[in-house]
């Protein structure tokens, strides 16, 4: 099965829905490399960045599940590995 490498950009704008991503990502776990967040506590946001290695419907299913929570945005990014 061939895998990409991608950084999942998420902003949370609404931290009443935090339970449901927080749901998701443990769910999609065993892809995730690792997971970095960060309180904006001045523009009252929060965000999120996930690095995955997954096949990239896998990626897309994640990126597209957390864009229908209310509150929250994604966005996924890939690495371009060439012939890597």
């Amino acid at each position: 099965m061939e895998t990409r490498v991608a950084l999942l950009s998420i902003i949370v704008h609404d931290p009443s829905h935090v339970d449901t991503l927080n749901a998701l990502l443990h769910e999609y776990g065993p892809f995730i490399i690792g997971r970095m967040g960060l309180p904006y506590r001045e523009k009252g946001i929060h965000i999120i960045s996930i690095a995955m290695d997954a096949p990239q419907d896998k990626i897309s299913a994640l990126a597209g599940k957390i864009g229908k929570i209310p509150g929250i945005t994604s966005r996924a990014t890939y690495a371009n590995m060439g012939d890597k």
